[in-house]
């Protein structure tokens, strides 16, 4: 143990020299950069399926219970597959060649589906707290639906829904870790192969592990900022 505390100098020096942390800080940009691409678009489509959930028409609200229900169903790596290998290969049968899609845009396609499974349920539960009497309001001023919902519903849902989708948002971070079993050169994938290269698993995960950890806690702190902002006039 007294050795190893020694040698540690040496050693870290070796790694930082060795070029794979700074192709961890690479595929860490590239994770994130996945992340916040399926967090935008799977929130878009968490405001639709949740919008199509509370629908007047009922065969419209249960074809999307079910389609969400079957995504939440699923193990999130086979979801991800399915998206990224079987929808190209189900394609190239129909179309008799592959779509000129990137790895990178069918796994944030993936992910942003997954993470819309549950964000929508946060979402369509937030909308059912503003009470019914926000809509009637909106009438009296003179206000369409959509301006209504803009306007009135969409502030008061966020604020509602934050805690939720923070917490989801935590869960796809980790969820990127999926991608690099396509072949996307994330964080993880990177780490695969620097431990291949040196044949020391425990460091190179260790510094993955490292950065997942750095990422959440900020991610967390940035959480508690904005929610402190949003819900600052309630508490006044």
């Amino acid at each position: 143990m007294f050795e190893f505390v020694l040698n540690l100098p040496a050693q870290l020096a070796a790694y930082f020299g060795s070029g794979y942390v700074a192709g961890m800080l690479v595929g860490l940009k590239i994770t994130l950069f996945v992340a916040l691409s399926a967090l935008f678009f799977g929130l878009i489509l968490s405001l639709i399926l949740a919008s199509l959930e509370l629908s007047k028409w009922r065969i419209v609200r249960w074809i999307t219970i079910i389609f969400v229900t079957t995504i939440r169903s699923l193990p999130e790596i086979l979801v991800v597959f399915i998206v990224a290998l079987g929808l190209p290969y189900l394609y190239a049968l129909i179309m008799g060649d592959f779509p000129d899609i990137s790895i990178f845009s069918l796994g944030c396609a993936a992910l942003a589906l997954i993470y819309s499974s549950y964000a929508s349920q946060t979402i369509r539960g937030a909308l059912l707290s503003i009470p019914q009497a926000q809509w009637e309001s909106g009438k009296v001023l003179g206000l369409n639906n959509f301006q209504i919902f803009l306007r009135i519903i969409l502030p008061q849902m966020w604020r509602h829904a934050l805690p939720g989708l923070g917490n989801q948002w935590l869960v796809l971070l980790k969820d990127t870790a999926l991608v690099s079993l396509i072949g996307l050169h994330d964080m993880m994938f990177v780490a695969e192969g620097a431990f291949n290269a040196t044949g020391k698993p425990f460091t190179w995960y260790s510094i993955a592990a490292f950065m997942y950890l750095g990422v959440s806690l900020i991610s967390q702190y940035g959480q508690a900022k904005l929610a402190h902002y949003i819900t600052h006039y309630e508490r006044a």
